[in-house]
């Protein structure tokens, strides 16, 4: 099987899709903001450099009923984590944070359940919920595993009314078992110790330090003179075979004078460097100008995620996000060549993912893995649009690697969503606006989306509708004429006409696309694109 990416609830994609003790490496950044409306920011590619803001989801964790029931599920099953919850119910209430916690509960028990005895767990949260998490940590995997609590620096002090600047993150690391995979993580040196440290050079430019050869230990079978050179009192640190292969090397340094002692040369490439702390200073976040910046306000840097894969699997190892967001922990997986599952509960993340892959890996990509949970049918297409309207409007947007536009009151008026594109010499961005429309539709809304277009100046406008269009509204799109391409010399129908039928079967948007939909940011060119399909222990 290919690598999975699903859409839905983790709870479920994990309880129904996920079999016991098959992952290596689980990170979740699970997001909590009590009182937050969580946005995407998307960085606009029409050169005019304004962000467009979407709704992605909102901070669900209040205490309602399906909370209560998520509660009392854990409770009822008794044992350590039963009683921390109960303890933080008698604390908290019945309040957001109890929610929240409630939420995580059982979510923490099935990431358990599918951790090999070697897999590790890695909880990235901020000090809002990080000392409550811990302890639901502590009841899920037992204090005996747990194995650090990193903290990353995300920013740099700013100023805050009568604190201390927050400006770090933590990171909960946790093992199935006392036997984990790992692999020793290593730091650059401090440039002000290479230059004290490291202050000879070969002719070919090689840095080296001296380092002494004497015996830590008193070692009478090391004691013997060296080339006129008397042993410290310990004898020599190695014996005389490996004593001519260093020489032989010319990795021993000779003093002047006999009086003194051979030292052995340490050269600088052959460091591992400092071996990392759990204090990671190291790492900056993703700034507004960073390469691999896609406008996701919880993104994390790329060079996070690869230090916690690097350190805790190995390669052909599976890693599971299962709030997996923008995609980082699925692009740095796909890089090292892991096997990924990554899960988030909007249409829009996955979305956002599949360009991601995309412009990393190029088209190759998807054979490596397969998209669970969307819409495959007109009727699984029509139930998402009574279940989420929302959530069918980025569906069908995303068939078309079309941008969401913010629904907000009054603003985008009969916009559902923007396509960027280019087709002329000087470089001129172009629009398609987008209708969705999971219900009834005539020729009004044509009439309507072709007054958008001219308001908007955009040169293309389409309707995606549930419903085939009817022979006026047919007619009205066709009397709007085409758009010309002055850089491909083609017509375009200016309005156009989509069904969610038409787009399962493969039909899309007819506008000029040489040079690539722009729509999205464009991640970085991944150097390294891996092939072949990949079997997951999965059903």
């Amino acid at each position: 099987m290919t690598n999975l990416l699903y859409y839905g609830d983790n709870l479920d994609v994990l309880r129904r899709h996920v079999k016991d003790e098959t992952v290596d490496l689980v990170y979740l950044d699970p997001p909590f903001n009590s009182n937050a409306t969580y946005n995407v920011l998307f960085a606009e590619q029409s050169g005019e450099r304004a962000a467009a803001q979407i709704k992605a989801f909102e901070d669900t964790w209040r205490w309602d009923q399906e909370a209560a029931r998520e509660f009392e599920e854990v409770v009822e099953g008794g044992g350590q984590v039963s009683r921390t919850l109960q303890a933080f119910r008698t604390i908290l209430g019945e309040s957001n944070m109890m929610a929240y916690l409630a939420m995580m509960a059982p979510r923490l028990v099935e990431l358990r359940r599918v951790l090999k005895p070697t897999g590790s767990i890695y909880l990235h949260c901020d000090p809002t919920a990080s000392h409550y998490l811990k302890l639901l940590m502590d009841a899920v995997f037992g204090p005996l595993f747990f194995r650090s609590e990193i903290t990353w620096q995300r920013t740099n002090t700013h100023s805050d009314a009568k604190r201390w600047s927050p400006v770090a993150d933590t990171l909960l690391y946790y093992g199935k078992t006392g036997s984990v995979t790992w692999h020793r993580t290593h730091t650059p040196h401090d440039e002000n110790y290479l230059r004290d440290k490291y202050r000879f050079q070969e002719a070919d430019g090689r840095r080296y330090r001296l380092d002494n050869m004497r015996s830590p230990n008193p070692r009478p079978n090391l004691t013997y003179e060296w080339k006129g050179h008397q042993p410290h009192p310990n004898g020599w640190a190695y014996s005389r075979e490996t004593m001519e292969r260093l020489d032989a090397e010319g990795r021993i340094w000779y003093p002047d004078s006999k009086s003194k002692r051979p030292q052995l040369k340490r050269y600088l490439d052959e460091m591992a460097g400092v071996l990392a702390g759990n204090i990671w200073t190291d790492i900056p976040p993703i700034n507004s100008m960073a390469q691999e910046r896609l406008g996701y306000p919880t993104q994390k840097p790329e060079a996070l995620l690869e230090r916690i894969i690097r350190a805790s699997s190995n390669e052909g190892d599976t890693v599971l996000d299962p709030f997996c967001g923008c995609g980082t922990t699925v692009a740095v997986a796909q890089r090292l060549k892991r096997r990924w599952i990554g899960i988030d509960v909007t249409h829009l993340a996955i979305t956002l993912i599949r360009h991601r892959l995309l412009s990393t890996y190029g088209e190759k990509v998807a054979d490596e893995y397969q998209v669970i949970g969307e819409p495959v049918s007109v009727p699984d297409a029509e139930a998402l649009a009574a279940s989420d309207p929302y959530q069918f409007q980025w569906w069908a947007l995303g068939l078309v690697g079309a941008r969401p536009v913010e629904q907000k009151k009054g603003a985008d008026k009969g916009i559902d969503g923007r396509l960027y594109f280019h087709d002329e010499a000087k470089g001129d961005t172009k629009q398609v606006i987008i209708s969705v429309k999971a219900g009834g539709t005539g020729a009004a809304h044509v009439r309507d989306l072709r007054g958008v277009v001219e308001r908007e100046k955009a040169q293309i406008g389409v309707l995606l509708s549930m419903q085939a269009p009817t022979a006026p509204m047919r007619k009205e799109a066709a009397s709007s004429g085409f758009y010309e391409s002055p850089g491909w010399h083609t017509k375009h129908p200016r309005i156009q006409l989509l069904t969610v039928a038409d787009l399962l079967a493969g039909a899309g948007i007819d506008y000029p696309s040489r040079h690539g939909n722009v729509t999205f940011k464009r991640a970085p060119r991944s150097e390294q694109v891996y092939g072949g399909e990949m079997e997951l222990p999965l059903d």
